[in-house]
């Protein structure tokens, strides 16, 4: 039986390798509490894909800044989540700009299973979630989202236009359209999404007893971002992607440069190439570095990944990254390597 007591000490490796089924692992210190809801799942035989969903579920109902409904909302003022999941057959699903439900990655589930698509937006998919039966909860800041947005709002100097969609077009852009996300505040209290204070997603994946794989993503995106904006978290093959023949990626940081890169899928195939995790996630990294040059050093942006030996790999831009991982024999918070120390 795995000892109780996790093990603090936070471990520095890009590779973590493993023998023996199952395990799980998720992005951030968040993943040590989503682990132990997986973990229930996996212990007992269970399916990597209901251990991924109910892990990340535990996030999403916490107070944090960053995953749920109690996260910090768009410049405007809401808290919009997205999330997708994926399993060990290529089937996905996903939600993004959901407003007022608690459990975003449980509806992009209901998407995969019951609907013929793979991603639902905006009303439309709060819309499917009321239908399939999750309930609406109050349109409101959390205690901390409220503080947090106030003193951005007085950083930024940014106030919402009233009726912007009436005005002409050469009027509504005439200042641009910043203040853009992330902003920092002098106490330090919001950093750029994906460093610590900030950790703008949850993804994990599993490898079950049968030695199948599943992963989730679930997020609010960044904190005061433009309204609308949407990450790399829901989209399949950016935030998340799982082939059950090569292993599982999953991505976190500032999802613009995970897209360009198509960041998960990438590491993926660089693991069916014959990458080990840890080489993989590496080259995704480098090629970001290389497009995005000299503002490379302004942005995060880690991968973490599966492959089906049990080997773990991670690899970021910033060091901070960190990543829990659970199997039968350890618990662990591990500290991921990265190309700027």
């Amino acid at each position: 039986m795995l000892n109780k007591k996790i093990i603090a000490s936070v471990i520095k490796s890009n590779q973590y390798s493993l023998t023996g089924n199952p395990i799980v692992i998720s992005t951030w210190d968040a993943g040590l509490e989503a682990n132990k809801a997986a973990w229930k799942i996996l212990n007992t035989g269970g399916r990597a894909l209901d251990a991924v969903e109910e892990g990340v579920k535990v996030t999403e109902a916490s107070q944090s800044c960053c995953v749920g409904l109690g996260a910090n909302p768009d410049r405007d003022g809401f808290v919009t989540l997205d999330a997708c999941i994926m399993d060990e057959f290529s089937n996905c699903g996903s939600v993004a700009f959901l407003e007022r439900i608690k459990h975003p990655i449980s509806v992009a589930r209901r998407v995969m299973e019951k609907t013929p698509h793979v991603m639902l937006v905006g009303s439309g998919a709060q819309q499917f979630a009321i239908a399939e039966g999750f309930p609406l909860e109050e349109q409101k800041l959390s205690p901390d989202a409220k503080k947090s947005y106030e003193e951005w709002l007085k950083k930024s100097e940014y106030k919402p236009v009233i009726n912007i969609e009436n005005l002409p077009v050469r009027q509504a852009g005439s200042k641009g359209h910043g203040p853009f996300a992330p902003a920092q505040f002098e106490n330090g209290e919001c950093l750029p999404a994906g460093e610590a204070g900030n950790h703008d997603t949850i993804g994990m994946v599993a490898m079950d007893a049968n030695g199948n794989l599943s992963g989730s993503c679930t997020t609010s995106g960044m904190g005061f971002k433009m309204r609308g904006r949407v990450g790399d978290s829901p989209i399949i093959g950016a935030g998340l992607f799982v082939d059950n023949e090569a292993g599982a990626c999953t991505a976190t940081g500032q999802g613009e440069d995970v897209i360009r890169i198509s960041g998960s899928h990438t590491v993926v195939e660089l693991m069916r190439q014959g990458l080990s995790p840890a080489d993989a996630c590496k080259n995704a990294i480098e090629r970001i570095v290389k497009i995005k040059k000299e503002k490379a050093k302004d942005i995060q942006v880690a991968f973490l990944a599966l492959n089906k030996k049990g080997e773990v790999g991670s690899f970021a831009i910033q060091k901070g990254f960190s990543y829990a991982l659970r199997n039968s024999n350890t618990e662990k918070l591990i500290s991921a390597e990265s190309w700027f120390s």
